[in-house]
């Protein structure tokens, strides 16, 4: 999932309202026995609220994190509680903090190809593609998706980095004749396996034979909207790509109204359905210190295609040469664990350092802590101890791709 910095569109004011119309407010992010480490999140101008803060807030969710220099929810009631909902029913999540690099003129395909080592020249006109973007050094920037509007118009929906500057940058390095931007473009994400019917109710019958990965332009009672069969969650659904702030609120309510009848609440991407579903997030499980090999993500890489890409040369050099850390899925024994706030260190049976768990929960589900983690190869098959926030170790080891512990 992704999201961004500066731009057109108005930092307050009538577009974008601030959570409370005083000058700063301090609010609780974390709650006693809900997430770890309570903290405070003072709201300033400079803390970007989005077109939906305002229903947000009414619907109940108290809790925030920072994305892109904009305010994000995080959970409604808990994790539990709302993953419980997830699975089962159907939730409008505000995804505004997924800001929009847009990108378009003559030169815009050769600059998007440019940032990554994806084929985007394969990315037809209506479809997505998830791309990681890389630098020369071989170091992931970001893990977008990008959509294709037309032949020289390019959406990149941004995790958490400044990509925005750094594609002027290359643009202006470069003397490309392109236009980069943020557009005035808020998405929200209805997500849920009931998601199919309440899209039904508000696009009519053709969303039920919209392709994974692909949009379609249309509008909602004349609000313009982008709507894609995407999601930063395991449950399915779609974004819902609002193209006129102003329009927030009542495009919120209007989704509200079509989906009361079916048990809908507000809620945000789930860290526990995120880690089950093995859905990266940038900035946790990968940085620019980290390869595509190392995330993982070889196989959104084309590394032979035509189009020149920053990162060919150091990426070539590393192809046939296995990485001599990974990321990977693992499993923690014990009690239920909260979920981390920071990177915690795994150690192998001689004490050695061997990497670290970088999102790790308690899924109800499965019964069982599972983790990602980024892991020295030479230890991937031994048993390893992870020591946690409160500083116990606890033994932990790598599971499959069904979370089920590996055999040592």
């Amino acid at each position: 999932m992704v999201w961004r910095a500066s731009a057109k569109i108005p930092f307050a004011g009538s577009r974008f309202r601030r959570c409370i119309g005083l000058p700063l407010l301090t609010q609780r992010l974390f709650e006693k026995n809900t997430m770890p480490d309570p903290i405070a999140l003072s709201l300033t101008p400079r803390l970007r609220s989005t077109p939906f803060t305002s229903r947000v807030r009414a619907a109940g969710i108290k809790h925030f994190t920072v994305y892109n220099h904009m305010l994000l929810p995080t959970y409604l009631h808990s994790l539990e509680e709302d993953y419980r909902h997830l699975c089962q029913s159907v939730q409008l999540w505000d995804v505004s903090a997924q800001r929009q690099v847009e990108i378009r003129g003559p030169d815009a395909l050769s600059l998007v190809e440019l940032m990554t080592p994806r084929d985007i020249s394969r990315c037809a006109v209506g479809q997505c593609k998830y791309a990681p973007l890389v630098d020369s050094d071989g170091g992931i920037v970001n893990d977008p998706v990008i959509l294709r509007l037309a032949a020289d118009h390019f959406w990149i929906s941004v995790a958490d980095s400044d990509v925005l500057l750094w594609a002027r940058g290359l643009a202006a390095g470069g003397k490309m004749d392109v236009e980069v931007e943020e557009p005035d473009v808020s998405p929200l994400a209805l997500q849920g396996p009931v998601a199919d019917t309440v899209a039904e109710a508000l696009f009519g019958s053709w969303v039920r034979s919209l392709r994974f990965f692909r949009f379609r332009d249309t509008e909602i009672d004349g609000i313009p909207v982008v709507l894609a069969r995407s999601g930063w969650g395991g449950q399915g659904g779609f974004e819902i790509y609002l193209r006129n702030s102003e329009k927030g609120e009542a495009l919120w309510d209007r989704i509200w109204s079509a989906g009361e009848v079916h048990g809908i609440r507000a809620g945000a991407p789930n860290l526990i359905d995120r880690i089950e579903t093995r859905l990266l997030s940038y900035g946790s499980d990968m940085t620019r210190q980290d390869d595509p090999f190392e995330a993982g993500l070889e196989a959104y890489c084309d590394l032979d295609k035509p189009a020149a890409y920053l990162a060919r040369q150091t990426l070539d050099s590393r192809r046939n040469r296995p990485p001599a850390r990974r990321l990977e899925r693992l499993v923690i024994d014990g009690d239920p664990i909260e979920p981390n706030t920071d990177r915690r260190p795994l150690f192998a049976p001689d004490h050695a350092p061997a990497g670290f768990v970088s999102s790790a929960v308690h899924s109800p589900r499965l019964g069982r802590n599972i983790a990602l983690a980024m892991l020295a190869t030479e230890h991937r098959d031994k048993k390893l101890q992870v020591r946690l926030a409160n500083g116990t170790m606890r033994p932990a080891m790598m599971a499959n791709e069904h979370w089920e512990p590996a055999s040592i």
